[in-house]
């Protein structure tokens, strides 16, 4: 019987000609890609080390994801001291349970976790002794700023009205972001004050991706029908210091008819 002549394998030059390039917009996501499944492969070969009794592999592992869990504990309970404790408690966790972390997620994600949790368990500890009705000076101004209450107290800024007129905005925000159901708060945090990506939430909170972004979603509704609800009589289109500013030139704070 006779059999068919082997297909002659293309050259490189052609192998590359039939093979459609990346978009640009396809490039910067490749390379994130690739720097998550690389960091991947870091955290777990620290965490071998660890397991074979390398002490010094949490010390790297702390180093490495420290920043960005403060930076989680900070968003979602808006005071530094918490946000320290919830941190260091994370990696207390983490040096306890780490010889039983199996790799079903990347050594981020499973840090994340944690760290969701204990501010979770931290954030309704308060609430019962309604310290949530509180507002920390370590909190943001808004999402776009990185400045904090504290800056307000002692300011080099030249337009001291702007700042006061923001601040009484984020407070605002603040105290309807109160008000949303607890999984939309904490999921709106995630996704806009911290700039998670879908993905990214989704392996954290234990959801698929379309999932998170309809709770997203549902959850800015809602915020937006809390700060309705309290200012009817601002724009929604308006810059959030036209919103205060105009009823501040003619003597009267602006929330007083509120």
């Amino acid at each position: 019987m006779l059999s068919a002549a082997p297909r002659p394998a293309l050259p490189p030059s052609a192998r590359a000609a039939t093979t459609p390039p990346r978009s640009a917009a396809d490039r910067p996501t490749a390379a994130r890609t690739l720097a998550a499944h690389t960091a991947a492969a870091d955290d777990a070969a620290l965490v071998r080390r660890f397991n074979a009794g390398d002490e010094a592999a949490l010390v790297e592992i702390m180093g490495r994801h420290r920043e960005k869990i403060f930076s989680l504990t900070l968003a979602l309970l808006r005071n530094r001291g918490d946000a320290e404790e919830i941190t260091q408690d994370t990696f207390i966790r983490a040096h306890r349970g780490l010889g039983k972390f199996r790799g079903d997620c990347s050594l981020a994600t499973w840090l994340h976790r944690i760290a969701v949790n204990l501010a979770r368990n931290r954030y309704w500890y308060f609430y019962r002794r309604r310290r949530h009705a509180t507002l920390s000076l370590d909190c943001a101004l808004g999402d776009d700023s990185d400045a904090t209450f504290t800056d307000l107290v002692a300011s080099d800024a030249p337009d001291p009205a702007r700042a006061t007129t923001n601040g009484e905005f984020a407070a605002l925000v603040a105290g309807c972001m109160e008000s949303l159901d607890p999984r939309h708060r904490e999921i709106l945090t995630l996704r806009t004050r911290l700039h998670r990506p879908y993905e990214e939430i989704a392996a954290t909170l234990g959801l698929n991706v379309g999932t998170v972004k309809s709770r997203i979603a549902r959850a800015r509704e809602n915020l937006r029908t809390q700060l309705a609800a309290m200012c009817p009589e601002f724009g929604a289109d308006d810059e959030p210091s036209s919103w205060f500013e105009p009823s501040r030139s003619r003597g009267r704070v602006a929330l007083a008819s509120a």
